[in-house]
């Protein structure tokens, strides 16, 4: 009985540091780039998308079609850099521990 009040407690435990973890991650934020940055997207950990920003050099008519494919391209690589650092503090927390995807999170 010893074994599951100990397992209970660090179950609670944990939840406490996913909830954290959670508050945390909505202050984590990180940048993709595009076109050598000449568009940028700026965004948390948890997807949150906070700002975007195109160079002016790239305000054309006829580039319209090339600033869509690098808003894409940059928030494809902001994602990348979000979900890589959301599986960072996941990793700290759980100590390497694989979690099944989505636990705890949302």
């Amino acid at each position: 009985m010893a074994d599951f009040l100990g397992m209970m407690k660090q179950a609670a435990e944990l939840q406490s540091k996913m909830k954290a973890l959670q508050e945390e991650l909505d202050h984590v934020e990180v940048e993709g780039l595009a076109g050598g940055g000449l568009v940028s997207v700026r965004m948390t950990a948890k997807m949150d998308v906070k700002a975007v920003k195109i160079d002016a050099s790239l305000m054309k008519p006829e580039e319209r079609e090339i600033v869509e494919d690098l808003v894409v391209t940059a928030l494809g690589d902001a994602k990348r850099k979000a979900e890589a650092a959301m599986q960072e503090k996941m990793s700290a927390l759980t100590g390497g521990l694989k979690l099944p995807p989505g636990f705890g999170l949302g």
